[in-house]
């Protein structure tokens, strides 16, 4: 089992587990051999413990992290690629069904929540970090929208969430290009708040947590509430239409070819089909 800190485990699932520290939370992604890529598990597992932080009046803030080298590779593609007998895989419900209640429960939660990007944070693992209130990193760390590189668009929110933080321009590169963004280049781009040396990082995010479970969170809770009325009030427009959207790439021969390229680790070979 991947400890954090001294921090004292409040509960482990399967993929996930939920420490507490004093009046804070801290959900660690723990599937560590993936990336902390999503699995079906992994967001069943994920959405438990958000709905556990916000219903339980004792944790006042949350901070989301992920298990060894990584915050979150993104979508598991090794379970997509393996799918049985060519089964379809189903990315309009698995959208709608699983990832759009991790994200908007985040966004939801009347509590402040922190992502701390210790490592890549890409695709729907992007998408997790925007959902929270304040973005932190290691140095070390990087962000990519990487779905174009397998024919998809960007979902989870992020066609939202990153134009709210860093304008129509750059995420236009971001989206279209699915180059990493490194972590500096993140903070100077207004994409997160932080960025601390990796042998500052989990102490500089501990302290962090612990403020804001300490501070006003009637207050905290405020803020979010005006921030999205004026940001995200159309948030469930918004991941619908990205489902429909991405339910139209799924469907491409771009997108057959990005998992099959996957699977075989060579480039895809695009053809606009």
């Amino acid at each position: 089992m991947t400890g954090v800190g001294d921090d004292e485990l409040y509960r482990q699932y399967e993929t996930v587990n939920l420490y507490r520290r004093g009046p804070g939370a801290k959900i660690e992604l723990n599937r560590p051999d993936r990336l902390n890529a999503w699995s079906n598990q992994f967001s069943l597992d994920l959405r438990a413990a958000i709905s556990e932080v916000t219903d339980n009046p004792e944790f006042r803030a949350v901070t989301v992290t992920g298990a060894g080298r990584a915050f979150s590779s993104g979508a598991d593609l090794k379970e997509a690629a393996e799918r049985p007998g060519g089964e379809t895989l189903d990315v309009y419900r698995r959208l709608t069904e699983q990832y759009h209640p991790i994200i908007t429960g985040l966004r939801l939660m009347p509590k402040p929540a922190i992502a701390a990007v210790n490592g890549p944070a890409a695709g729907i693992g992007l998408s997790l970090a925007l959902a929270c209130d304040l973005i932190v990193a290691a140095e070390s760390a990087f962000f990519q929208l990487a779905f174009v590189n397998i024919g998809l668009v960007p979902d989870g929110g992020s066609s939202l969430f990153v134009p709210s933080r860093v304008g129509f321009t750059r995420a236009a590169e971001l989206a279209m290009l699915g180059e990493r963004l490194d972590a500096q280049t993140a903070l100077n781009w207004g994409l997160i708040n932080r960025v601390w040396p990796d042998g500052e990082f989990a102490a500089q995010s501990d302290a962090l947590l612990d403020r804001l479970a300490s501070g006003a969170t009637r207050s905290y809770a405020g803020t979010k509430r005006q921030l999205n009325r004026w940001l995200y009030e159309r948030m469930d427009a918004q991941l619908e239409f990205e489902a429909q959207i991405q339910r139209e790439m799924a469907a491409s021969g771009d997108f057959a070819e990005g998992i099959a390229a996957f699977a075989a680790k060579r480039p895809p070979r695009f053809s606009g089909a």
